[in-house]
């Protein structure tokens, strides 16, 4: 014989808990422990409108461990006056956690207490509450989480700030190079964030190239015609080689032939120790050289550059 299957159907809220404050906020404060298998905590104690400055938090809990979360409470769709709230509390509270308890997470929101998780140290949780029932039963509660905090989060915000200052402060060492009065071939180049720092050469498909790592930088002439080219870059790479002798004896620093066999492209490089992570003290001295040993590159190439356009 086979039994029967109850269909879940869900309750509207305000039939279950006419009104936040007064009837859900009290509920959850009796039944934290709903509250804690949804998320994973161990939170023993809530108090109601506790003071965050002039402002009165829906309920402050804590755990075991004495560890603060505010947890503010919406029946409704979620919106940026909650949010804001929420930050302000656990900010006022010095809380460990925000837990946010909405009948309707927006996307937008979602995505708010992930970047949330992302970037603060505090962890952020946003609980989807509903009310459900099977056939004539009494409603029950039915949360959640929609957004919480990971390890994986935080490594994620933490690798995202990283990238973030290494992009600032490569901004600011390609300004600086620029710069100086040497940097001619390079000064008309707005500075970005990147690790290279271009201009034409003169020659089609020839670039120089400034690059810059935490503790190295570097000047190269790079060849590349592109897709479908790879001959022509290596001919041209083959026929600046034979007056290697002569260019290399123009330039004070070891000097790189990488014709790359395995790749399309190929590159005449000097690289030189130092770089946007050295101490900003040293950068001056730094650039100095590199741009020295540009303009060392470019001038010994010029006469080779130069036959190359006559006689192509």
């Amino acid at each position: 014989m086979t039994s029967s299957i109850g269909k879940l159907q869900r309750v509207p809220l305000r039939d279950v808990w006419k009104h936040e404050a007064y009837d859900f906020t009290q509920w959850l404060q009796q039944n934290i422990d709903i509250l804690n298998d949804a998320l994973d905590l161990n939170l023993i104690t809530a108090d109601r409108e506790q003071p965050a400055g002039s402002f009165s938090i829906d309920l402050v809990a804590e755990d075991e461990d004495g560890t603060t979360y505010v947890i503010e409470n919406q029946l409704e769709k979620s919106d940026h006056d909650h949010l804001g709230k929420l930050i302000t509390y656990l900010t006022a509270r010095t809380a460990r956690g925000g837990i946010w308890i909405v009948s309707n997470p927006r996307p937008e929101h979602v995505a708010a207490m992930s970047w949330l998780n992302e970037s603060a140290n505090a962890d952020f949780y946003l609980v989807k509450v509903e009310a459900v029932r099977i056939g004539d039963s009494p409603a029950a509660p039915l949360l959640t989480l929609i957004v919480g905090p990971s390890v994986e989060a935080k490594q994620t915000g933490r690798a995202k700030q990283e990238l973030s200052e290494r992009h600032e402060i490569r901004k600011r060492w390609w300004a600086a190079l620029v710069a100086l009065p040497g940097a001619k071939l390079h000064a008309h180049i707005t500075p970005g964030c990147g690790a290279w720092l271009g201009t034409a050469s003169g020659t089609p498909g020839l670039t120089y190239w400034y690059g810059v790592t935490k503790m190295g930088c570097s000047v190269e002439l790079y060849f590349d015609k592109g897709k479908g080219a790879e001959q022509e870059t290596k001919a041209i790479f083959d026929q600046l080689q034979q007056s290697q002798a002569q260019i290399d004896a123009a330039i004070l620093h070891p000097v790189s032939w990488q014709r790359l066999d395995e790749r399309r492209a190929c590159r005449i490089r000097i690289t030189l120790p130092g770089g946007f992570a050295s101490p900003e003290e040293e950068w001056p001295d730094i650039q100095t050289q590199l741009v020295e040993a540009m303009n060392q590159l470019e001038k010994a190439l010029r006469p080779a550059l130069l036959q190359l356009k006559q006689g192509s």
